[in-house]
């Protein structure tokens, strides 16, 4: 990732501004993540996952701008996210 302004007027990935809306959504995720269960078997692997999200977040609250690479890795960590959290509900919905 490059530096670009130490104080951005808005999140931005490669040149393509980042609304906040999806980076609310993806703090959200981030959130969610961490409320798992401890004893669901996909636990660990949000963990992981979330310290992934929040490394993102981080260079993007920063201002650093991130190339095509970091933004499809960002996206399929994004739609990771989003499996893990369906399958640990389909967990809890299934030991009832």
């Amino acid at each position: 990732m490059v530096r670009d302004n130490p104080h951005p007027t808005a999140h931005s990935l490669f040149g393509i501004s980042l609304d906040n809306k999806n980076f609310e959504l993806i703090k959200l995720l981030i959130d969610r993540l961490e409320h798992l269960s401890a004893d669901s078997t996909y636990a660990h692997r949000a963990s992981g996952l979330r310290g992934s999200l929040l490394r993102y977040v981080e260079h993007i609250e920063a201002g650093d701008k991130m190339n095509s690479d970091d933004q499809a890795q960002l996206d399929q960590l994004v739609e990771y996210g989003f499996e893990i959290l369906i399958l640990s509900a389909k967990e809890i919905g299934a030991s009832r």
